[in-house]
């Protein structure tokens, strides 16, 4: 017996609840080929079916690329090292495309990714606006916090959370957003997405640290990017998605090597700095002027004495 005729033999037999979802990811043609018949040379369906699971492997990493660094957030409560014009931009590219590759009635292992990624993208951007502090909060003392939070930090919050909710109807509102426009929009997304990087990427350049930026949404970004130039060449081949992604996946590089980088430079903990020792020239003049406070309340206390005594 050969090794296709024994494979043959349990391939013919897959129950339907396996057989199915197999179906309904690479169809009834690749699944009789590569499944049924178990002919792995047939290279249209191995392409269709390697792309297909990329897809969905991409979706499902796309799921919960961006939940490390939502975590980071709200464990350190510090935004330090996250750039917030990168994040926009970088929401705003997300967001469009999947508005297009919706209309446009695409695949969902072809942009899936996409949505769970804005969702997420929307967080952090809010997490962004909520932790960093505004220009003009009053501190207490040396590393303390702020005296007081400015009500304009609380409507920073609100107002980005509005424009985004407004923008996202926006974009898929046929009236208000037609398909020529979305389109174009989509155009744009190209250099949109380069720029997006490029706030980060200088941040990082300038602080020699790349700060609270996970390294897991890094990696997770530039490999997704990568899978990606080859499901969309495969299941769309529209020319504005590509380079959208051969650009993104290019600049996802650079911040993947800045990572590798500065990895020294944020491989400790966060170092939580005592406050300054008090300067012994303040440590003495307290002295002096307790011994001069005693030496009143003594002075006082043999003066009531005497008086005692007179009397």
């Amino acid at each position: 017996m050969t090794l296709r005729s024994a494979v043959t033999t349990i391939t013919h037999n897959i129950p339907d609840f396996l057989r199915d979802p197999a179906v309904a990811l690479i169809g009834e043609r690749c699944y009789t080929i590569l499944i049924y018949e178990f002919d792995i040379t047939h290279e249209e369906c191995l392409k269709y079916a390697i792309s297909k699971g990329l897809g969905f492997g991409i979706v499902l990493g796309g799921s919960i690329v961006k939940i490390p660094q939502i975590l980071k957030i709200l464990s350190t409560k510090s935004v330090r090292g996250l750039s917030l014009p990168a994040y926009i931009l970088e929401t705003a590219s997300y967001g469009i495309s999947l508005a297009y590759a919706t209309r446009q009635g695409f695949p969902f292992s072809t942009y899936g990714e996409n949505f769970f990624i804005t969702i997420q993208n929307v967080i952090i951007t809010l997490l962004i606006l909520s932790f960093t502090e505004p220009k003009g909060a009053s501190y207490a003392g040396i590393g303390g916090k702020p005296l007081s939070a400015p009500p304009a930090k609380g409507r920073r919050v609100v107002t980005g959370a509005a424009i985004m909710a407004t923008a996202g109807l926006f974009l898929t509102s046929h009236t208000f957003c037609p398909p020529g426009t979305l389109a174009v929009l989509q155009a744009a997304t190209i250099p949109l997405s380069l720029a997006s990087k490029a706030p980060q990427i200088l941040e990082n350049r300038a602080n020699r640290s790349t700060g609270n930026l996970s390294a897991f949404a890094v990696f997770s970004a530039l490999l997704g990017c990568l899978a990606r130039l080859f499901t969309t060449k495969q299941e769309v081949n529209d020319p504005l998605i590509f380079y959208g992604f051969a650009g993104a996946a290019v600049l996802n590089i650079v911040l993947a090597l800045q990572m590798v980088l500065y990895w020294k430079a944020d491989g400790g903990p966060t170092e939580i700095l005592p406050p300054p020792p008090t300067p012994k020239f303040a440590t003495e003049e307290k002295v002096l002027t307790n011994s001069v406070q005693v030496g009143v309340e003594e002075g006082g206390d043999v003066g009531r004495r005497w008086s005692r005594k007179l009397d």
